[in-house]
């Protein structure tokens, strides 16, 4: 079944926006704004209000594509004098100022919030012969996207500022009130139903990662044989290793353990050698050379210490992705660490795979969880030469990595077919509705109520 058309059409008078219903007006937002509030700048603490305190929206509150209200900081009381604009019902809640994906991401407010105010970098805008739902929904279209990259092209790549007179000036097409109201109604029930089954899918991915966590973590702490005899390893988070395994440190597993140098973030260049940073190091034990950046480096001894070569081991030791893990199999070409990894070059007793993988089991990653302890952000490197890592013996090691290979590879698959599906679903919500607030699909017969509606019929064109 496909969603029907309406049965007559006019030119908008816009060459990007086509034909749209012949009923339908065509207008800057500016004809439908009442007026446009915006919050001031005030102190506040990184923890959300309590009851009867006062409380500033964080610009996250409409990252997600609607409003979070949970998404605030508590003003300090020394600032209660100061806040302005409190969150009002029916309105739309706009990120003015952001990064270039999230300037004008927006979200629309069902319930006013007497205690929660608006910062600077948010507007609150109020509409009259538009309904806040319909309009929130033209937000998350290419249309709307395309103006607002328009409007801030030319600012900062890293933060871009949308102008409240570019704002008013975006186009839209417009049906009469219930007609947006129904549209509205229409776009909440589908778009539900799509992010239900996307959230069903990011569900099945968190326990497919779970599964092959648990997997790999187990061969590479008790073997494959689940009748060898055990041994205390004498380390409380790894518990028993088979008896033939030896219980060894990273310091005694390698010839050299170092990290990158430092102010070499100064000479990041077009042309030179691969600068690997903690963000090049993905989730699958490899490191993103083509991402990386470059850097001029000189003929010295920092550069002879922090050079990767084939078979080095890579450990983020600082920032948010402390604990991460990479093995280097293969260096394409002249690559050199930054300060915020630990470069480990093993002995010839482990494989530098297997030596990876452990690390990244829950047994490695929980020494590195109790290495950083209390607010200590990071690990030193003699963090990462203490660490216990139980080793096979090398036909073991091959053995194990073949399981490895065998499990990544088969849950990887089911992984990636899960994350086509979310694209897809994805893609499906958007077109959906644009589809739908541009007058290319009539849903006026489509109520909330009717019986044995499909959920995603064909959009025909």
């Amino acid at each position: 079944m496909s969603f029907p058309r309406y049965p007559e059409y006019k030119d908008s008078g816009v060459a990007w926006l086509g034909e749209v219903p012949a009923h339908w007006t065509v207008s800057p937002l500016k004809k439908v704004i009442s007026r446009i509030e915006s919050g001031t700048s005030v102190n506040a603490i990184d923890t959300p209000a309590g009851h009867e305190e006062l409380g500033v929206l964080k610009t996250s509150c409409v990252y997600r594509g609607f409003f979070d209200a949970e998404e605030n900081k508590a003003v300090v009381p020394e600032e209660y004098d100061r806040v302005a604009c409190p969150v009002t019902a029916g309105t739309l809640i706009v990120s003015r100022m952001n990064t270039p994906e999230l300037v004008g991401a927006a979200g629309v407010v069902h319930t006013s919030y007497k205690n929660l105010f608006l910062p600077d970098r948010l507007w609150q805008v109020h509409f009259t012969g538009a309904v806040p739902d319909f309009v929130h929904h033209w937000t998350h279209t290419p249309d709307y996207r395309a103006q607002v990259e328009m409007a801030c092209a030319g600012t900062s790549s890293s933060m871009q500022n949308l102008g409240q007179d570019e704002f008013r000036c975006f186009v839209l097409a417009l049906p009469p009130p219930e007609e947006q109201t129904a549209i509205a109604t229409f776009l909440d029930r589908e778009t539900a139903k799509i992010d239900a089954l996307v959230a069903e899918q990011q569900k099945l991915i968190a326990l497919l990662q779970e599964k092959r966590q648990a997997v790999i973590s187990h061969a590479v702490t008790k073997g494959l044989d689940p009748n060898v005899p055990m041994k205390d390893s004498g380390v409380e988070w790894l518990g028993e290793v088979p008896g033939h395994w030896e219980v060894r440190r990273v310091r005694n597993l390698s010839s050299f353990v170092t990290s990158g140098p430092r102010g070499w973030s100064e000479r990041i260049s077009e042309v030179g050698a691969k600068f690997i940073q903690s963000g090049d190091l993905t989730d699958d034990l490899s490191i993103a050379f083509d991402e990386a950046k470059r850097v001029a480096v000189d003929a010295d001894a920092e550069a002879v210490r922090t050079k990767l070569t084939n078979g080095d081991v890579v450990v983020c030791i600082t920032g948010a992705k402390t604990g991460n893990v990479a093995v280097c199999a293969t260096v394409p070409e002249d690559a050199y660490v930054n300060q915020h990894l630990c470069l480990i070059r093993p002995r010839a007793e482990i494989l530098p795979e297997l030596l990876a993988v452990y690390l990244k089991s829950d047994a490695g990653q929980r020494y590195f969880a109790v290495a950083q302890y209390g607010l200590k952000q990071g690990m030193s490197l003699e963090n990462i030469k203490e660490a216990t890592v139980p080793v096979p013996p090398i036909y073991e090691q091959r053995k194990i990595l073949e399981v490895t290979h065998r499990v990544t590879a088969s849950i990887g698959a089911l992984v990636r077919e899960a994350r086509t599906a979310i694209t897809l679903l994805q893609e499906r919500r958007t077109a959906l509705i644009s589809a739908a607030v541009t007058g290319q699909i009539d849903v006026r017969g489509l109520l909330p109520d009717e019986k044995n509606t499909p959920p995603f019929p064909k959009i025909t064109k």
